[in-house]
């Protein structure tokens, strides 16, 4: 989704509160250079820039950052035909899941075409032999897996295939926060899988890992995926019982309440899903917590849940805690 227009500047001001802006990526500089560079295709930065991180999440925003750059699948293609090393055919693999996300687009399944499932499929296979060469040819990379979840889930291949994709990005990286938001993902209602493995998953993922992880995330996301499939009235229901709340709140305590919890990587996400799951539950303070954390920033996800504008949703729901 495009970054999209903050409305709120007067408000923000008016009230003392932050201007709620949505905020495109987690403020790493080396984030702005790398896409600057993909725009005008230049490969030698965008080298330069992936080879100094670690191959694992530290690298992820970063790769998110080219394949989401329009054009790239032009550039890369003769650079794959004069090199043959792993990381450009990485970044080829992690472009065309964008680029076949881009043709399916964000409409249900019955409002896209025939033409346009077809080029995306036709785009995340290509995806898939670029992906499946980078994990031959660099056997302990976390990133061609976490490529190949996207894939999977876009290709339907099946729950076990799909696990075994996830089980093989987390050897690699245990606490890989994209790798188990894809399993999260691949274990919903809405793909197949139920409220129940969905709720599982996100427990067992987020209290196996050390405290003040970011996977405390996932038990929000589970909470705010089923309000999600319910009607008006039960949804609103669902949030505020008991169970739910407290579920929220443990979760919280185990992650960005932790004193072990570093603001780094997608923390900032993870405030805004707390503070959107705590404010549909009626949690003020708690939600007011996070809301305070973010400092008016916003991401994208969750909150078009909500609404086109996550802004505005962002708003909507920091108006209802008194803040």
């Amino acid at each position: 989704m495009a970054l999209l227009r903050d409305l709120g500047l007067t408000l923000g001001r008016w009230t003392g509160r932050p201007a709620a802006k949505v905020q495109q990526d987690s403020g790493d500089p080396d984030v702005a250079r790398v896409r600057q560079a993909a725009g005008t295709g230049d490969w030698g930065t965008v080298r330069t820039v992936l080879e100094a991180r670690a191959e694992s999440e530290d690298r992820t925003e970063l790769l998110w950052a080219v394949g989401d750059t329009a054009g790239v699948e032009r550039w890369i293609a003769p650079i794959l035909e004069a090199e043959t090393d792993a990381l450009p055919r990485l970044v080829a693999g992690i472009r065309h899941i964008s680029w076949g996300w881009e043709a399916r687009t964000g409409a249900y399944a019955q409002d896209v075409s025939q033409e346009q499932f077809e080029v995306f499929h036709t785009r995340l296979r290509t995806a898939e032999r670029w992906l499946y060469e980078v994990a031959e040819r660099e056997p302990g990379w976390t990133s061609p897996w976490y490529g190949l979840q996207m894939t999977g889930r876009g290709l339907q291949v099946g729950q076990s295939t799909a696990r075994r994709r996830f089980e093989a990005t987390v050897r690699r990286d245990p606490h890989h926060l994209g790798a188990h938001q894809q399993q999260l993902q691949q274990v919903c209602e809405k793909w197949s899988g139920s409220h129940e493995e969905m709720h599982s998953f996100a427990r067992t993922a987020a209290f196996g890992a050390p405290a003040g992880t970011l996977l405390g995330q996932l038990v929000a996301i589970a909470h705010i995926e089923q309000w999600l499939s319910l009607d008006a009235g039960a949804d609103a229901a669902y949030m505020g019982r008991p169970e739910v709340t407290a579920s929220l709140r443990e979760a919280a305590d185990h992650s960005y309440r932790h004193p072990d919890f570093v603001r780094r990587g997608g923390w900032l996400q993870v405030c805004n899903t707390f503070a959107m799951a705590f404010s549909l539950a009626g949690e003020r303070d708690a939600a007011r917590e996070c809301f305070e954390a973010t400092e008016g920033r916003v991401t994208e996800f969750p909150w078009y849940y909500i609404d086109a504008d996550p802004a505005a949703a962002y708003r909507g729901q920091r108006s209802s805690t008194g803040r």
